[in-house]
């Protein structure tokens, strides 16, 4: 029976309908409780017929309600009401990829796009022990942002042997007289034979897909259901367009051999596939037979078959005769595997320890002047996981192994009066093979030439090809002011110690470069650092920390526009200070332009992509800061919170302990940790942190242990709140948002937006996260509607 708009259905209010399947009707409702719009899909009773039936359904339902993927709809909960099983899900709003294609084969790039997003669905939850069984173009719906999100995992119904044999032989069973649609078409051999389903069944359905998108038809066809389950078992794979890339048809073809053994074994291996057509490297086997299938005419032909032949060995050895094999196989070039570089801390061999500074700066500045060479072809790895190797006993075998790197350069300094001593080797991790070394010895002014020189002789080493651009910067290095120099790498080396007195030692010291050189922009944009820094520290109000942090960013910029570090610091301001996203976005384009292996720009990019709801980007870009800087803790709580956006919720969890277990009192890590605790209703262990946490402050922890008795844990946060608001009232100090967190925890929704609009008043950096699922039951509050709008921030 349909259920009308007002109706009920345990805690769900149904809004209207949505669509129906073969799984039931689905409605758009609303959670009472979380405030939240849901699908709610109503089973039908034939599905639930008796005990052992609904059994199965409920807990294959509950454990694909585990998965937490981008990729995959969300189920939130199973459950009954009024004699009715029902399934509440994440509610995804986009176009289904079945309609997609019935106006055409898609562009190959949204084919590899969508086959990739696909894949790593059923990688994660073939790595859960769970099988979809019944993908299908109709069961994947493409969003607004370009994501696939794929439906109904856990709610195939599996057919016995009996059903099967009726599906094809039986044209009562297809939607219209002479048309062969829905499960039948998508389904494996093994399948239509009465076997189980498992991972390589889906594998078949992704390659149906795949298929089905890049040429506009399924490979099978059929009048009857007989006649297609026919052409499934017995027929071989009907050739794809040309206008498919070789390397795309043959991964096709491995998802639909008839042996499930031939094909991949789980999503994982098939996403790895697609990957590598995507970048050219696509592997050289299954992209020959493919390529010999589409020219056996050619191949009877003397002169044809030569032609075939020698883009065969093209595709096997590497060559391209005459660009036969780029022209047959579709494929471009592979690039060469990305080289990584670690740079070891240069040893101060001066004997004073107060000259740390210089050596930590020039390992910081090589690291910076080596990932400007060539992006493409050479990772540097960043300054965090380098300096935990500083006077290290580990060999160079073990270095290597811990970060991944196939080289290392390591060196030291000596400075002498005016004058410094460098002496570096480059040695292949592999073998420990010395592939160059040598020593120089410049004035301090000529310090820049000097890192210029050596990063030539690194490029050499490593045949690295550079571009005139790369070589003319190299070429172009400037003298500088020793002292103005000298200053700024001080300041740099107490900026990044972050605690109040060390920023206020940084600034002295930027000042005094300054003092030295008015128009050094280093300078400059560490004085933007230190502002920005003190604001995110919350030492100095946004209002005051913001302008003069941009101010000294921008005159950094007019003074040097190739500054990196200003670009970055000014896309800083404008992302967690001004709220300015159409000015930020050229600012954090530009750093990364200059700086491609800048790992700080990648991580902090990839927060304000996530701000702007470009998960995908963001993702990408956070994996490759922590490519960068595997061993930096910052990051790997930064990634938790792109992952909680993503609705990742274990692995987000994960991320922000790992982080914990590298520095134990990373206060972003403890935050995360949290609000990941809250999301997943884990609530005891939240009142375990928080009672370590407030063990000194005695107000609070006796606030939280009568609005326990009281109340319970929400009690225990609205407590806790009312003791910081009462304390923010009388000292005007920020942290709105802190209060905010708590009456939220504590389900006062009305007072948490009371306080996220105190927030907004502060100009609170962290107000830009919002929109993060946290916040879900927030989201259709007119008032919260109201602020994400006032931020510019995405609905």
């Amino acid at each position: 029976m349909a259920l009308s708009p007002g109706a009920r259905l345990g805690p769900y209010e149904i809004l209207g309908p949505v669509g129906a399947g073969g799984m039931g009707e689905v409605y758009r409702a609303k959670d009472t409780r979380l405030e939240r719009d849901v699908a709610l899909k109503v089973l039908p009773a034939e599905a639930v017929a008796d005990e052992t039936a609904r059994a199965r359904l409920v807990r294959e339902a509950r454990l694909a309600s585990h998965l937490n993927h981008p990729h995959i709809c969300t189920i939130y909960e199973v459950g009954e009401a009024g004699g009715q099983t029902y399934i509440a899900m994440e509610l995804v709003e986009g176009q289904a990829l079945s309609a997609r294609v019935a106006e055409g084969p898609l562009p190959i790039e949204h084919v590899l796009r969508y086959g990739q997003q696909l894949a790593e669905a059923l990688g994660h939850a073939h790595a859960h022990g769970i099988v979809h069984r019944d993908l299908k173009s109709a069961n994947v719906v493409i969003t607004s942002e370009g994501r696939a999100k794929v439906l109904d995992f856990g709610l195939a119904k599996q057919m016995t042997g009996q059903e099967l044999a009726e599906t094809t032989i039986a044209p009562a069973s297809l939607t219209a007289p002479g048309v062969v649609a829905g499960t039948l078409a998508y389904m494996a051999p093994e399948q239509l034979r009465g076997q189980p389903a498992d991972a390589r069944s889906d594998i078949w359905a992704l390659g149906v897909v795949l298929y089905e998108i890049a040429a506009g038809t399924r490979p099978f066809q059929g009048q009857t259901g007989f006649e297609l389950s026919s052409a499934i078992l017995n027929q071989p794979l009907p050739p794809l367009p040309s206008s498919v890339p070789a390397p795309l048809a043959g991964v096709i073809d491995r998802c639909l051999a008839k042996e499930p053994g031939a094909r991949f074994q789980r999503g994982d291996e098939a996403r790895v596939a697609l990957e590598a057509v995507a970048s050219g490297q696509a592997a050289a086997w299954p992209t020959w037979r493919v390529v010999l299938r589409r020219h056996h005419r050619e191949l009877v032909a003397t002169a044809g078959g030569v032609l075939i032949l020698l883009a065969v060995a093209g595709v096997l050895f590497g060559l391209d005769v005459g660009g036969v094999r780029s022209r047959v196989t579709g494929a471009v070039a592979a690039p060469a595997r990305v080289i990584r570089l670690a740079v070891l801390p240069f040893a101060n061999l001066s004997g004073d320890a107060e000259q740390e500074y210089l050596s930590d700066g020039l390992t910081q500045e090589m690291i910076t002047m080596l990932g400007r060479l060539h992006p493409a072809a050479l990772q540097v790895i960043a300054r965090t996981s380098v300096m935990r190797y500083k006077k290290t006993d580990k060999t160079i075998a073990q270095i290597g192994t811990e970060l991944n790197a196939d080289y290392i350069l390591e060196g030291s300094a000596q400075r002498e009066a005016g004058r410094i001593r460098i002496s570096a080797e480059l040695i292949k991790v592999l073998d420990q093979t010395q592939l160059w070394a040598d020593s120089y010895q410049r004035e301090l002014a000529g310090i820049l030439v000097l890192q210029s020189e050596v990063a030539q002789k690194v490029a050499g080493a490593l045949a690295l090809r550079l571009l005139p651009a790369e070589q003319a910067r190299l070429a172009n290095a400037r003298t500088v002011n020793p002292e103005a120099y000298d200053a700024c790498q001080k300041g740099s080396y107490f900026w990044q110690k972050l605690t109040r007195a060390d920023l206020d030692t940084a600034e002295q010291y930027f000042d005094l470069a300054l003092e030295k050189d008015p128009g050094y922009a280093p300078a400059y944009a560490g004085i933007a650092y230190v502002w920005a820094c003190r604001q995110q520290m919350r030492i100095t109000p946004p209002r005051e920390a913001g302008p003069k942090a941009k101010a000294a960013a921008q005159q950094a910029i007019t003074l040097d526009d190739s500054s990196a570090d200003a670009h970055e610091a000014l896309a800083d301001i404008k992302t967690w200070t001004d709220w300015d996203w159409a000015g930020a976005e050229p600012e954090w384009r530009r750093a990364l332009e200059l700086d491609p292996n800048a790992a700080n720009a990648h991580a902090y990019y990839s927060h304000f992509l996530v701000i702007m709801g470009r998960l995908d980007e963001a993702q990408s870009h956070m994996e490759l800061a922590l490519k960068l800087d595997p061993f930096n803790a910052l990051y790997h709580a930064l990634y938790a919170m792109v992952l909680q956006y993503h609705r990742r919720f274990d692995d987000a969890l994960a991320e922000a302990r790992t982080a914990l277990a590298m520095q134990p009192d990373l206060w972003v890590g403890e935050v995360l940790q949290e609000q990941l605790l809250m999301i997943k209703g884990m609530r005891d262990e939240v009142l375990a942190m928080q009672r370590e946490r407030i063990t000194k402050d005695p107000e609070r922890a006796a606030a939280l242990e009568r609005g326990f008795a009281e109340a319970g844990y929400e009690g225990a946060q609205r407590r806790i709140a009312d003791v910081l608001a009462a304390r923010y009232e009388k000292s005007g100090r920020m942290g709105a948002g802190i209060i905010a967190l708590r009456y939220f925890d504590g389900r006062d929704y009305g007072r948490a937006i009371d306080w996220l609009e105190k927030s907004y008043d502060e100009r609170d950096p962290n107000l830009p996260y919002i929109g993060k699922p946290l916040f879900d039951p927030l989201r259709t509050d007119p008032r919260f509607q109201a602020l994400l709008r006032r931020m510019g921030l995405p609905q």
